[in-house]
């Protein structure tokens, strides 16, 4: 395991450009700019909540559509946090989160296994946020992340009625989830695995 555990990754394609900057053993300090400011907002619980440093800089056809983006942002993240995770050395590989939001409740337990899976519960038919964001869009960047960072990532949204708020404990949540996963346990010889690889 590296002493510093952060990545920096750019991603262009014909529908987004983006640079990003991961540090795990941060202080949730974060510079966040992808033109989709809800979208900047949930990014930046994330690094406060989880304590992880984050730059992200995404330049997309958000004319057309977030979707792109969204999900972009996503695999981008997943791949800094592949990086920065390194050999996986002394994780403690699982982390869970029941965040609670005003009256949404959200469950959210991972496994940095190395293997990819989303599993997602939430509603359907929610308004889109501030009449842009389209709550479907969640979906979108949790698959993405879980995706390009291997891990086993299960989202259960419990209750809530507002769109806001079940977004925000979901980010929450993940970040929370991901800052117990992601931390050193000095008992752990190795990788947190009988099959000695993660």
């Amino acid at each position: 395991m590296s002493s510093t555990r952060e990545a920096r990754i750019a991603r262009k394609t014909a529908e987004t450009d983006i640079t990003l900057k991961l540090v795990i053993d941060g202080a949730g300090c974060s510079s966040i700019d992808t033109g989709i400011p809800f979208f900047d907002h949930m990014l930046t619980l994330f690094s406060k909540h989880g304590l992880f440093d984050l730059e992200v800089k995404a330049v997309g056809d958000i004319e057309v559509d977030f979707h792109h983006t969204v999900e972009d942002v996503g695999i981008v993240l997943g791949q800094a946090l592949k990086q920065a995770v390194g050999d996986k050395v002394g994780i403690v590989r699982y982390g869970w989160c029941l965040l609670p939001m005003d009256e949404a409740l959200t469950r959210v337990a991972l496994d940095l296994s190395g293997r990819a899976l989303l599993v997602y519960d939430g509603p359907a038919g929610v308004d889109a946020i501030g009449g842009r964001f389209n709550f479907s869009l969640l979906e979108e960047f949790l698959r993405g992340f879980a995706g390009a960072s291997l891990m086993n990532l299960h989202v259960d949204i419990l209750k809530g009625r507002d769109a806001h708020h079940m977004a925000e404990a979901t980010f929450k949540g993940l970040a929370r989830a991901l800052d117990m996963a992601t931390r050193i346990d000095p008992r752990v010889r190795g990788v947190p695995s009988t099959k000695e690889v993660l």
